[in-house]
C-alpha cells in the first residue's frame, strides 16, 4: 500500500476500465472518483484539486487534449497522465477539433511547406519545432512567395482585436510560447467560424525537435499510457509523484 493518500480522477467513457482501475487504487488506499467524459472532468476540477488524473484520449464530446487545455486553464499546476491506444501521431491529432496534423521538419523547403498543407487538407494545422525566433516571418515569406495568402499573428490579444477570417488563407501563430498555448489559441480561432489551415510554431530549446513524442511533452502532461497496459504502470506513475 502506498505512504501518501492520494485524490485520484479517473476520466474514461469505458466504464469497465475506468472501475478496473479506480478498484485498483483503491485498494491501494487511494481516493478515486470517476468520470466518463471530458465535460465531467472538467466539471469534477471546478469544485475539487485532484493530485492526479488519468485521462482517456479518444472520448465523445470534448476528447482527452481538448479536455487537458481546459483543465489546465483551471488548475495550472494539474499532473495529468493521458491514456490512449493510439500512436503518438495520432494522439497528437486529437489535439485539435477537425482537420488532420502534421509536423514540418527542418529545413522548411517551400514545396515540402505547401506539399504538407495539402496533406493536413483546408482545416488541418501543421506544428513546426523552431528555436528561430523569426520563424513565422520565414515561413510567412515562403508561403507569400509561393502565391499562397497568409497572415502571421504574433500574440493572442491579436486574435482578439482583429479576428481572423477564412479570407486571410493561412495562419502562422507565432507567440514565442509553448505549443498549448497555441493550440489554444487555434481552438478559439476555430470558435469563432474561421476555418483556415494553420501553423503553429512550437518552440523547443534547440529546434532541432522533430519527434512527436517530444512536442507532446510540451503540452506538459505527466505522461502517456498506451494501451493495454500491465497494473503496474499505474502504480508506476503514482509512485513517481
Amino acid at each position: 500500500m502506498s505512504a501518501r493518500k492520494l485524490k485520484i480522477l479517473i476520466v474514461d467513457d469505458d466504464l469497465d476500465n475506468a472501475d478496473s482501475m479506480a478498484e485498483l487504487f483503491e485498494l491501494e488506499g487511494h481516493v478515486v472518483k470517476v468520470a466518463e467524459s471530458g465535460e465531467e472532468a472538467i466539471a469534477a476540477y471546478l469544485s475539487e484539486d485532484f493530485d492526479i488524473a488519468f485521462m482517456d484520449v479518444m472520448m465523445p464530446g470534448k476528447n482527452g487534449v481538448e479536455s487537458f487545455i481546459e483543465i489546465r486553464q483551471l488548475r495550472p499546476s494539474a499532473q495529468v497522465v493521458m491514456m490512449t491506444g493510439y500512436s503518438v501521431e495520432e494522439l497528437l491529432r486529437q489535439a485539435v477539433d477537425r482537420g488532420a496534423m502534421g509536423v514540418l521538419l527542418k529545413p522548411m523547403e517551400p514545396l515540402q511547406v505547401l506539399d504538407l498543407l495539402d496533406d493536413v487538407g483546408p482545416e488541418g494545422v501543421v506544428l513546426a519545432p523552431t528555436a528561430n525566433p523569426r520563424g513565422g516571418e520565414e515561413i510567412f515569406h515562403l508561403l507569400a512567395d509561393a502565391g499562397r495568402s497568409c497572415r502571421l499573428i504574433h500574440a493572442p490579444a491579436d486574435v482578439q482585436s482583429n479576428p481572423p477570417t477564412d479570407a486571410d488563407g493561412v495562419l502562422i501563430l507565432d507567440f514565442d510560447t509553448r505549443l498549448i498555448d497555441g493550440l489554444h489559441t487555434f481552438r478559439d480561432v476555430r470558435s469563432n467560424g474561421c476555418q483556415s489551415p494553420a501553423i503553429i510554431l512550437a518552440k523547443t530549446s534547440d529546434g532541432t525537435s522533430t519527434d512527436p513524442l517530444e512536442m507532446l511533452r510540451d503540452f506538459e502532461v505527466t505522461g502517456v499510457l498506451n494501451k493495454p497496459f500491465d497494473p503496474l504502470q499505474l502504480l508506476d506513475k503514482l509512485n513517481a509523484l
